[in-house]
């Protein structure tokens, strides 16, 4: 079957479209609890929703992240595959899921980790899907604009994944903390250089 940089073109707007729109859903539970304001300051409103408040900017900053690598790795795509496309729908399918696992933890009114540990599990999955990409894209360097397979940096995505399920697996034994163990992701940097450093050839072309 042919394949046309327009086809390339609707894969990518159409992933584009897809965050937006998950992006967007995001602020649809602090839109509901708008309703029920009345006479409330903002500060006694914020209090009374922080949890919604703190879900919000933690999953826009999550999914903000996300597209952004994404978007640097399809920035050095010419061509695609439908393995690359089924890899892609899967990144897809978790980004949307996102806003439900976030309101979920933002509303429940008991200490639960199992619920912390599904949203950050939302998260492994996108992580895995984008590792599955870059894995394909090294499998298949004709897919790359000439030149760029090196760029293709597999050690990034295994760090992520790696801190994502250290924080799944804290936050499902001291929920206290909450979607807050997601700030493990700052050390996801150290550990990608620590897998560089390991196994040389999982960055080398």
């Amino acid at each position: 079957m042919a394949r046309t940089e327009r086809g390339l073109d609707r894969l990518v707007n159409f992933s584009d479209a897809t965050v937006a729109i998950a992006i967007t859903i995001l602020i649809l539970p602090l839109v509901d609890l708008a309703g029920d304001i009345g006479d409330q300051h903002f500060g006694e409103f914020f209090a009374a929703n922080v949890g919604s408040f703190v879900a919000f900017v933690v999953t826009f900053a999550v999914i903000g992240r996300f597209w952004v690598i994404h978007h640097r790795v399809f920035e050095l795509v010419r061509d695609y595959s439908p393995g690359l496309v089924w890899a892609n729908m899967l990144w897809l399918a978790s980004i949307v899921f996102l806003p439900f696992a976030a309101n979920a933890v933002s509303t429940r009114e008991s200490v639960d980790g199992s619920f912390d540990a599904a949203y950050i599990g939302t998260m492994i999955v996108t992580t895995t899907a984008m590792l599955i990409i870059d894995l394909t894209l090294r499998r298949e360097p004709a897919l790359l604009v000439d030149g760029a397979v090196g760029a293709i940096d597999p050690s990034r995505s295994i760090s992520v994944l790696v801190a994502l399920l250290v924080a799944g697996l804290l936050a499902f034994l001291v929920p206290a903390i909450g979607m807050l163990w997601v700030l493990l992701l700052f050390a996801a940097p150290l550990v990608a250089r620590a897998l560089r450093a390991l196994v040389p050839s999982i960055h080398r072309a």
